[in-house]
């Protein structure tokens, strides 16, 4: 089966890229899950329920988060509600939501995602290398495909998890710095590793937001308004291939597609109408 994770959607241009190119690239790419981190979807920080369905409703199955996902207060009610937007499982007890979610392909394949949040430059809250095993204990006893968002800044730590889930899952992909690496692989007992996926929004931009008021920050340390930015939006994303029986990653490929890609993409994509 394939599995495609499309990464940090970034306000209304991320939202754009997906509403263009969505349908096409499941199209094209015969994917059979779409999951995507939304963290960042209403006006860059946050997610809200407006948006969040408009998400589901473009062909998003799962919707996987971080630090951001309290941003917007009407989360809490509707991250309650809504069992396909889930927060890091490493949240303390208490927190609404849940860490983890069993997905169906439309041919019936179960898929196990689960949502973590790294601590190194982050919020203290749960050790996510303890926690994501019991996620994924109680979720191999209904599948054997499990995908896990790792939502951390330090390169380290991501792929000290990358190894430490090695065989136990299908896929480790790392989201947050919304700067697609190139590092992709399959690990030696089978789990696909990618450091960063990258970010699915304005790259012509800093990580997202427009590059004066940034720039201004590190330039004299005052505080700035940042507003999403909208220049050069591109789609970041990774497939990844698994086998249903053994839940082993088979391939991993990275995407990067532009808007104006997946405009050509979607249009060689619908049928031709016959004349007749």
């Amino acid at each position: 089966m394939r599995i495609l994770f499309i990464g940090d959607i970034v306000g209304r241009p991320g939202r754009q890229l997906v509403r263009a190119g969505l349908a096409a690239l499941v199209s094209r790419h015969g994917v059979d899950l779409v999951i995507a981190n939304a963290e960042n979807a209403a006006a860059g920080a946050g997610v809200t329920r407006e948006i969040g369905d408009e998400l589901l409703e473009l062909g998003i199955d799962v919707m996987t988060s971080g630090n951001h996902i309290w941003d917007k207060k009407e989360a809490f009610s509707y991250i309650g509600a809504e069992p396909r937007l889930l927060r890091p499982a490493n949240y303390p007890a208490g927190a609404p939501g849940n860490g983890s979610y069993l997905a169906r392909t439309h041919d019936g394949v179960s898929v196990g995602v689960v949502n973590l949040m790294g601590r190194v430059f982050m919020l203290q809250i749960d050790d996510p290398f303890a926690v994501v095993l019991r996620e994924i204990e109680a979720l191999r006893q209904r599948t054997r495909i499990v995908f896990v968002d790792f939502h951390a800044e330090a390169t380290s730590e991501k792929i000290a998890m990358g190894w430490h889930l090695d065989g136990k899952v299908t896929a480790v992909v790392g989201t947050h710095t919304h700067v697609q690496t190139a590092d992709e692989r399959i690990l030696p007992k089978g789990t696909a590793y990618l450091t960063d996926v990258g970010m699915t929004g304005p790259h012509d931009s800093i990580i997202g937001v427009e590059v004066e008021p940034s720039l201004n920050r590190f330039l004299t340390g005052l505080p700035s308004r940042f507003d999403v930015a909208s220049g050069n939006p591109r789609l970041n994303a990774v497939i990844i291939d698994a086998d249903e029986t053994t839940g082993r990653a088979t391939d991993i490929e990275r995407l990067s597609y532009s808007l104006d890609e997946l405009n050509e993409l979607a249009a060689d994509e619908r049928p031709v109408r016959s004349s007749v």
